[in-house]
């Protein structure tokens, strides 16, 4: 069971100290206001007739854990996670392969750096095939959140 212990927390620090690849993900730095960006893709998302499923308030929860895990480095000034799905869509690529059961409901972050005055908001990037409507989808949301 130590093993166990062990290994697993070897692999989720490898996990938290990997930093992505820009093949993994899709991102934009705006000079607006965090409170503008999220409102902008609040409505985007629901202008769409999506409704934003869950809010993760990542930020808060790493703040209010740090001391807990024994650090002392603020990551994020602000940083959320936006959940939505579409079921027309999500009908559309799970038909295409059901195991693009995987990447649904569909996130986007926006993330603000302690002493930054910039914002970045972002998403996973998608496989080819049937999940690249999915990520235009998201890239056309973020664009319109970021608008000036």
């Amino acid at each position: 069971m130590k093993y166990f212990t062990v290994a697993a927390s070897f692999a989720m620090s490898t996990l938290l100290f990997t930093p992505a690849q820009a093949d993994d993900m899709v991102s934009y730095t705006t000079g607006l206001d965090y409170g503008d960006v999220t409102f902008g893709l609040e409505s985007a998302i629901t202008d769409r007739g999506f409704v934003v499923d869950h809010i993760s308030h990542v930020g808060e929860m790493l703040e209010r854990t740090r001391a807990d895990v024994g650090s002392d480095v603020v990551l994020f000034q602000q940083a959320d996670v936006y959940s939505f799905c579409s079921a027309t869509l999500s009908r559309q690529v799970m038909e295409a392969d059901p195991m693009n059961i995987t990447f649904c409901p569909y996130d986007i972050f926006v993330a603000q750096r302690p002493g930054e005055e910039s914002v970045t908001v972002g998403f996973r990037s998608f496989p080819e095939g049937a999940m690249q409507v999915i990520q235009t989808l998201l890239d056309e949301i973020v664009q319109e959140a970021i608008e000036e």
